[in-house]
């Protein structure tokens, strides 16, 4: 039997990647953007950063646009997401990886710094996947890539809130892909470690010695990965937690 593909090629399947203005999403951006998929760089308040994502994408011969909108905010999401679906070129792949970090001890953790965390990882989970699910079972085929982390796998001290958070998106992958699977429409999920990013701009040389490999990885290295699982080499992986954390226990 023949790996199944999909009916239009790379150029005609967008790709939408939330939180891309920076870090791991713009690596991803300029990644799928590589391979050959128009891209949807995504971003909340920094427009600047967002057009230089989109803006190195364009110069190195990909084609990207921007989008803004805060995941977080479901009716903002929706409206953003139902222009971007008057593209007659269709979504196909989806990368969730908007996320944000408010760390602190549980006893000290506000409302705030709870709430926040959940409504960007979880909640922008289900405000962005949801409105594209249905488009992608009507073209029969997709790729829903979410960002998890290590945190989420085993947890870490003073990220009670981001654990949960990147747990639930673990939880949340399994079932969707259950649910999609016979639409050829496959959902993983990726878990990064300690990454090359402003979120651990200071992370003392005890945490690296810990690492296997002894060295933060770097952002373009998680682009290989999600750039794999948005192939259509990755057909027959769905339901997956993939960790990238050079070998972090």
């Amino acid at each position: 039997m023949p790996i199944p593909s999909p009916s239009l090629p790379a150029s005609e399947r967008r790709a939408l990647v939330t939180g891309a203005s920076r870090g791991i999403g713009a690596a991803i951006a300029k990644r799928l953007a590589a391979d050959g998929h128009p891209v949807i760089v995504n971003y909340r308040n920094n427009a600047d950063a967002a057009a230089r994502v989109a803006a190195d994408i364009v110069a190195a011969g990909g084609e990207a646009s921007v989008a803004c909108f805060d995941v977080a905010d479901r009716e903002q999401t929706r409206k953003a997401v139902s222009e971007l679906l008057r593209d007659p070129r269709p979504i196909t792949t989806l990368v969730n990886n908007a996320g944000i970090a408010r760390d602190n001890a549980f006893p000290a953790m506000t409302d705030e710094d709870w709430d926040s965390v959940l409504r960007t990882s979880l909640d922008g989970f289900y405000n962005v996947t949801h409105p594209l699910i249905m488009p992608m079972v009507r073209q029969k085929w997709g790729r829903i890539i979410n960002l998890s982390s290590i945190s989420g796998v085993r947890g870490n001290r003073g990220q009670v809130n981001y654990s949960a958070a990147k747990a639930g998106i673990i939880g949340a992958t399994k079932a969707l892909a259950i649910e999609l699977a016979k639409r050829r429409i496959t959902v993983n999920a990726v878990a990064p470690g300690l990454i090359a990013t402003e979120m651990i701009a200071s992370v003392p040389d005890f945490v690296i010695d810990q690492i296997p490999v002894r060295r933060i990885g770097e952002p373009e290295e998680v682009a290989a990965l999600v750039s794999f699982l948005a192939s259509d080499a990755a057909s027959y992986i769905t339901g997956q937690v993939i960790r990238i954390d050079g070998g972090f226990q």
